[in-house]
């Protein structure tokens, strides 16, 4: 099944690339942008049929490695 992980930073944390972004989309004429924050999505394949227990191994993935949980917040999605 395939998987899928969203990682963004917190609300209230900083997002400096986010802010760099937002700069440069103002800087190309885009003025109307803001509040830009940048996240990241990690996609892959996991083995078996059971969405509920992929869920949870996704969940154990992202409190272990995949988000730092101090300032991230994560999503997980199977299909």
């Amino acid at each position: 099944m395939k998987a899928k992980v969203h990682v963004y930073l917190k609300p209230g944390v900083l997002d400096v690339q986010g802010k760099a972004v937002e700069g440069a989309l103002h800087g190309l004429g885009w003025d109307g942008v803001s509040n830009v924050r940048v996240g990241k999505l990690l996609e892959f394949d996991m083995d078996g049929s059971d969405t509920e227990a992929a869920k949870g191994e996704l969940k154990a993935m992202c409190e272990k490695l995949l988000a730092n949980t101090v300032i991230e917040s994560y999503k997980v999605e199977v299909a």
